[in-house]
């Protein structure tokens, strides 16, 4: 069901500035405090508290004193790149940092973070008239490299560049055509925006909820759900509901039979998974039949690949579930969201919100 045009959207200007500023903000795996700080900027006036953990995961808290915990997550962190070998003619040698795709490397340009600020440099990559032919190099982790426009290692390390430095590519957030956004990590700052309009919309219609609402932005997703595993500890919740991007598998050389079928701008993925609670699933099924918001199915094996898996499979089993973003592109630096989609994961996490409750039971037997 597709939004009416005269329908209002959920997102104000306040939004619009604050994806924007969020979304062009780099967020590497163990380096996301500027994009938390962002984050926690534009919450605070719409949470009662808020705590960061020691390893940067932020949350924001609304009605803190109640015993009855109720998370919604995303997570905060990009894919990225270490600096990992300078030669001593001043190439940089780089190992990933989550799932980075070497394949995409070649000709992007990238910032390298270090003590003496940002560092410029591109991924070289030899023109394809010298490199045509049975001995044609394609790009691999071990044969891109970074080019800071050094002469040798010393020039290098001049900049403040060393061993360790994180590097992300260039590319920011853009309005494509017909209701589609474009950027690099929507996975899953993305779910950080929509959290965070969630607690926006609850305070402006003054809503109040019978249980502590937990707002986390976690960290270290793209390398083992860290934050989250780290997150649920601390907070030990009744019930967690969180957010990631999935697969547009409708885009040229996605596998329907491999991936299952589910389009952008059909609106939020409901995954049907091990780890994803039966019960609290068909809660969200009918919160969103009760308020006409489309939404598409998902069947997973084994696990979700997401922090569902962190938040179900911890402190004795917490009834879990996990609504998607559909994205085209996914670990690329032009992910391709529609704007329908992200307005229809708000409404559906709000209206899920306003019917839980502290009686709620989740035991299947």
């Amino acid at each position: 069901m597709a939004k009416s045009k005269k329908e209002k959207s959920l997102l104000n200007e306040g939004s619009m500035a604050f994806i924007k500023e969020y979304l062009n903000n780099s967020s590497p795996t163990g380096y996301e405090t500027s994009g938390q700080k962002i984050w926690l900027d534009y919450l605070k006036p719409y949470i009662d508290s808020h705590f960061v953990d020691n390893y940067g995961t932020a949350v924001g808290v609304i009605n803190p004193e109640a015993e009855y915990k109720v998370v919604i997550e995303a997570h905060a962190d990009e894919i990225s790149w270490f600096v990992h070998y300078i030669t001593s003619d001043g190439y940089i040698h780089v190992t990933r940092n989550g799932g980075s795709d070497h394949q995409i490397a070649p000709s992007k340009r990238v910032n390298i973070y270090t003590k003496k600020g940002i560092v410029r440099g591109v991924f070289g990559w030899p023109a394809i008239h010298v490199r045509q032919g049975k001995d044609e190099k394609k790009p691999e982790t071990h044969t891109i490299w970074l080019d800071v426009g050094a002469k040798n290692k010393k020039e290098v390390e001049e900049l403040g560049v060393h061993v360790g430095c994180v590097c992300t590519f260039t590319e920011g957030f853009e309005e494509l055509n017909h209701g589609y956004w474009i950027g690099r990590a929507f996975d899953n700052r993305m779910g950080g925006v929509m959290i965070a309009e969630v607690a926006r919309l609850l305070k402006e219609n003054k809503k109040k909820l019978p249980f502590g609402l937990y707002i986390v932005n976690a960290v270290q997703e793209e390398v083992g759900l860290n934050g989250a595993g780290m997150i649920t500890q601390t907070i030990k919740p009744n019930v967690a509901i969180c957010t990631d991007v999935t697969h547009d598998t409708t885009s040229p050389m996605m596998s329907k039979a491999t991936s299952g079928e589910t389009h952008c701008k059909e609106g939020p993925v409901l995954t049907y998974a091990p780890a994803v609670h039966n019960i609290l699933l068909e809660k969200i099924i009918k919160a969103a039949e009760d308020n006409n918001i489309p939404f598409q199915r998902h069947a997973s094996s084994r696990s979700t690949g997401t922090d569902t898996d962190a938040f179900a499979f911890s402190n004795g089993g917490v009834p879990s579930a996990l609504i998607s973003l559909p994205l085209k592109y996914m670990h690329t630096t032009v992910e391709t969201i529609h704007k329908n989609d992200v307005e229809n994961c708000i409404r559906l996490m709000y209206e899920v919100l306003l019917k839980l409750s502290p009686k709620d039971s989740y035991k299947y037997l």
